[in-house]
């Protein structure tokens, strides 16, 4: 009579093997992450800038020459307040380079001139050996109260 087996039934054995799928997930999220954040890490540039209030920025700075630059909304280039054209301008940079090297240049330009503009100018000043340049702003724009643009 014989109504089951005689065998011994096997139990379950353990898993042997590791599932990576999961591992491989998290590590690729993490590449990408690494990969995305890296160039912003990179291209951050920690700078700590000097605090001016605008009567400041107006006193002198123990520079003996300066020349006033403007340019207006088309481009036009200014010699103190009279127009010039390129050659005029390139002239009249070196031979204010050729009189005294430390001359500051004062660039006074437009909202409206295209910023190539205002590098062509730079370009120029420092061809003719100026190499203080600085940017005249309005005072009134810096002011907390004045809207911002």
């Amino acid at each position: 009579m014989a109504f089951g087996r005689l065998e011994k039934p096997t139990a379950h054995r353990p898993m042997s093997e590791i599932n990576v799928t999961p591992l491989v997930d998290v590590l690729l999220v993490l590449l990408v992450i690494f990969i995305v954040a890296a160039p912003i890490m990179a291209s951050r540039l920690a700078l700590e800038l000097p605090q001016s209030s605008p009567a400041a920025m107006a006193s002198d700075t123990g520079v003996a020459a300066r020349v006033s630059i403007g340019l207006d909304a088309a481009g036009q280039a200014f010699w103190d307040d009279q127009p010039v054209d390129g050659e005029q301008l390139a002239q009249r940079l070196a031979d204010a380079a050729r009189r005294d090297p430390a001359t500051e240049v004062q660039l006074r330009a437009d909202t409206a001139v295209p910023y190539g503009r205002v590098v062509q100018v730079i370009g120029l000043a420092q061809a003719a050996g100026l190499t203080r340049i600085g940017f005249v702003a309005d005072p009134a724009a810096l002011t907390p109260s004045a809207p911002a643009r």
